[in-house]
This record gives C-alpha cells, structure tokens and sequence, in this order.
C-alpha cells in the first residue's frame, strides 16, 4: 500500500496572502541563489495568481479537483520481475494505451516504472468526481485495465467490488 508523505511545511489556507507569500520568502531565504532569484524574478506573477486563485476542492473519496478537472495518481508495488510484461504491452501498444479513449472523461493517463521497475506510478486528468471515474473504468475497459495491473500486488481485477478499495489504498493525492 502506498503511503502519502507529509511535507515539510505547507502553507495554512487560512493564512492572509500577505503572511503566505512571506512565509515563501521565508522559506526560500536559504535555497540555492538560482531559486532565490528566480523567486524574487516571479514574485509578482505568484501574488497575481494569489490573488486569482481557485482554491482546490476533493474528487470525492480522494484526490484533488481544481475546476471540473480531477487528478487520480497511484503508486502500485509490481510482482519481482513482472514489469517485463507491463512493458511489453505498452509497447505493443505503441506505448499508447487507446482503450483509454472509451472513457469520455479521461483527460490523459501516464504509466511511469519506479525503483528499478519495483514500482508502477499511475497518474491521470480526467473530469467530475472519483466514483463515477472508476465506475467508468469498470464499466468501459474492465478487461484493458485487468491486462494492464494484473502485476500489481493485490489487485482484486475490475469485476471485484474490492476494486475501489484497492485502487484509494495505492492512491496518494497530489499536493498540486
């Protein structure tokens, strides 16, 4: 199961922008000179966007929306040695999944192999809330998407009901 790892400091919502945009000066005051100036640089631009910004809501169970648009990452464990034929697949496929195209509110899907192919990351855009999102899955592609993380450890297949628990235990919410 993936865990989600605390930040070292995150900024609190209800902070004035004023008190956040300091805390990133703050924050930044012992960074590499690059980071420093390149701060300074944009400042401008971050209190605008500040000041402009939609504050992220939930996808439902997990994950985060900004808009209508929803984000889903997962971090899987793969089977010792069976990212070889996760691999091949994609690459059958042209390393472009196109069932991913029966899902209408799929934005985009990304398969990255992590620690010396230990590890799948699962990352996609797609818009509306989560539940509906996987029931579409389930629905639309059960038998592509069993293909592609029959190698996950404890993948229960789409037809399972344990399919949703599953899928929120490996899912780490991004932080943007």
């Amino acid at each position: 199961m993936a865990t989600q790892t605390p930040t070292a400091i995150k900024p609190k919502q209800d902070t004035a922008p004023e008190q956040q945009l300091q805390k990133l000066r703050e924050i930044y005051a012992d960074a590499p000179e690059v980071g420093r100036v390149a701060l300074e640089k944009i400042m401008r631009e971050l209190e605008a966007a500040h000041r402009a910004r939609q504050k992220a809501a939930t996808a439902g169970r997990i994950g985060l929306r900004q808009g209508t648009v929803s984000e889903l990452t997962s971090i899987v464990k793969l089977k010792p040695g069976d990212a070889k034929r996760l691999r091949t697949l994609l690459d059958v496929l042209g390393n472009n999944f196109q069932g991913a195209d029966k899902v209408g509110t799929l934005h985009d899907m990304r398969f990255v192999f992590l620690d010396n192919d230990t590890k799948l990351l699962f990352a996609t855009a797609y818009d509306g809330d989560w539940d509906p999102y996987i029931d579409d899955f389930a629905t639309k592609i059960p038998d592509a998407l069993d293909v592609l993380f029959c190698d996950a450890e404890s993948y229960p297949g789409m037809h399972s009901p344990a399919v949703r628990d599953w899928t929120a235990s490996n899912q780490i919410t991004a932080d943007a």
